[in-house]
């Protein structure tokens, strides 16, 4: 989906705004899509998601990763801040870092960045989560988003 459509652009912004102003009064949930470089198609896999499920649990742990979808191509997560001294796009990059010295596939590259969303509202939420999870069946993947392998919840981040 283009920045500049009505579901992510303000008026008049080409691009994401960089950083996020974190709330110490409230909650900080980000809706992020992470891509493949070149938009290559290897993320939809076993290995993938077993390397990345280990570098958010166990090595990537400044931001916590909630619920998740990986797509042949890209993929979506909920995450919130741990430690407030890791930007998000620091964090992205280091987990990215962690990612890649964690499998032996030269071809499985990232994407720089990534995009992300503050998620102000359950209902906003809602909607993203809906919109995360039924991909795979815009897509033509899977006739039911409860047959699509490749998601799953690291950390209880959201409204549930």
């Amino acid at each position: 989906m283009a920045w500049n459509s009505p579901l992510h652009a303000h008026v008049g912004r080409k691009t994401p705004a960089k950083g996020v102003r974190l709330n110490l009064s409230g909650p900080n949930i980000l809706w992020v899509t992470i891509c493949s470089k070149d938009r290559e198609t290897w993320m939809a896999q076993r290995a993938v998601v077993e390397i990345l499920n280990d570098v958010w649990l166990n090595h990537a742990t400044a931001w916590l990763v909630g619920d998740y979808l990986v797509m042949p191509d890209h993929a979506h997560f909920f995450c919130g801040p741990k430690d407030f001294q890791f930007t998000v796009e620091r964090w992205l990059a280091y987990f990215k870092e962690c990612f890649s010295k964690r499998n032996s596939q030269t071809e499985w590259r990232w994407q720089r960045g990534g995009s992300h969303h503050r998620v102000r509202s359950q209902e906003e939420f809602a909607k993203k989560w809906t919109y995360m999870m039924e991909n795979p069946v815009r897509k033509g993947l899977v006739v039911r988003m409860e047959d699509w392998p490749w998601k799953g919840r690291v950390h209880d981040v959201g409204w549930h």
